[in-house]
């Protein structure tokens, strides 16, 4: 099996050349399914969404007030006409029997589609009632130079028209995109399958939470980071908990693994120069690349395939930040692209690209050409309305707190030395729950 990423050497990459490497250990998105609506929040559409109707279906009503066609003479905004005669009451669901006769009008609630003939309305707050001694009922306009043609109607199809592109393949489903399908009538979609990750942390000082801790035991934190970051991408968690250092061990879990998952993740003991059970268990399922990278944190990384289908595997740093930072350059990308998201959603970017925005650096940061440096950071818009941001203090590989108190990581490029307190810099954006 040759892999292209086993070409690019010992060399130090940058980070869009070991993103590109990566994005190639898949071939394209995974098979589609169709899905219930109400089960495909978060997954990404298969095909495009075309809209069977027009949205709204009827020109109707945005406004509980009356229906009429506005006798406006030709060349002028109003009419000096202030007195209809109310024939009917329409109420949202509800079909209109007739058209209007010059004159008259309709009362009218929200939604309610026009009756044919009408093309305005007008507000219950604008208006007055009367009833004449035949029991004719009126409404008087108050303001009828405040009454503009067409004003408070929703046409039919505005929103989208019949056949219309409603959503493209690749997009991900959010709360928005499933109120468009329902308000389509579509009651199930195709989506791509969700990519199974297998998740796995190694080594006999690593001590599961809730257990008793070894006087040189450590907890296993990043297991439970990479899953959560797995999840909030959109992926099914296969959780192998942690292995010890014993070879066959961990090779038996490898090929459940190859057999199981899409992606196979695990962090640390994968490094250039390490000798241990892991780094031979991968290298007897499949074949295995070690990669340094212009990053920080996060310069150590192993990339490969492993098992009969090829399944990719992602060595990422021991280290907890870097774990997750790396997780999000690199990892992430390769989940959207199983799921076939092409497009970023938010800025037109390519999904392979973290989303991201500029702003003012509050205090001078340090970097170094020839390294992209992701600082945690935190920003926030200023009294003049600019975004600003400054770090959430030390900015050591092993400090997970730093990640909980940042909503961003701070991206100095590679080719600048530092950033001077007030210069612009480029933030990614990190997920947060409200």
């Amino acid at each position: 099996m040759t892999l292209s990423c086993f070409e690019l050497g010992e060399r130090m990459l940058a980070v869009e050349e070991a993103r590109a490497a990566v994005l190639a250990l898949v071939a394209g998105p995974l098979p589609a399914e169709i899905v219930p609506l109400a089960l495909a929040h978060g997954r990404v559409l298969a095909e495009d969404a075309v809209s069977p109707i027009a949205v709204p279906q009827n020109t109707n009503s945005a406004m509980d007030g009356i229906a009429l066609a506005w006798p406006a003479a030709p060349g002028e905004d109003c009419a000096p006409v202030t007195r209809f005669r109310r024939v009917v009451e329409l109420h949202a669901g509800q079909a209109p029997a007739g058209p209007l006769a010059p004159g008259e009008c309709a009362g009218i609630t929200t939604g309610a589609p026009l009756p044919p003939g009408a093309d305005t309305v007008i507000m219950r707050e604008q208006l007055a009632d009367e009833q004449g001694a035949d029991g004719t009922r009126w409404a008087i306009v108050d303001q009828p130079e405040r009454v503009r043609r067409g004003q408070n109607v929703r046409r039919a199809g505005e929103d989208i028209a019949r056949g219309a592109l409603a959503l493209a393949a690749g997009t991900r489903l959010a709360a928005a995109e499933l109120g468009l399908l329902a308000s389509l009538g579509l009651a199930e979609v195709a989506v791509h399958r969700r990519p199974r990750v297998a998740l796995f942390s190694t080594g006999d000082e690593v001590t599961a939470p809730g257990q008793p801790l070894p006087a040189a035991g450590i907890f296993d934190a990043n297991r439970f980071s990479l899953m959560a970051l797995a999840a909030e991408h959109g992926a099914e968690v296969l959780d192998l908990g942690i292995l010890p250092d014993d070879r066959d061990a961990i090779a038996a879990a490898l090929a459940r693994a190859a057999d199981e998952a899409d992606l196979v993740i695990t962090s640390g003991g994968v490094s250039v120069g390490d000798a241990d059970h892991t780094r031979a268990a991968l290298a007897e399922q499949g074949e295995l690349g070690f990669w340094k990278i212009a990053i920080r944190p996060g310069r150590p990384l192993a990339c490969g395939r492993l098992g009969p289908r090829g399944v990719p595997f992602l060595g990422l740093p021991g280290n907890p930040v870097a774990a997750m930072v790396t997780f999000r350059e690199f990892a992430a990308p390769l989940l959207a692209r199983l799921q076939g998201q092409l497009q970023g959603q938010r800025q037109g970017s390519a999904a392979a690209d973290p989303e991201r925005l500029t702003a003012l650096a509050d205090h001078a940061l340090a970097s170094r050409v020839g390294r992209v440096d992701l600082l945690r950071g935190v920003y926030r818009c200023d009294a003049d309305g600019r975004l600003r941001v400054a770090v959430t203090g030390a900015q050591g590989s092993g400090i997970l707190s730093s990640m909980v108190q940042a909503n961003c990581l701070i991206e100095i490029a590679a080719e600048r030395a530092a950033v001077a307190a007030g210069e612009a810099v480029t933030i990614q954006p990190l997920f947060r729950f409200p």
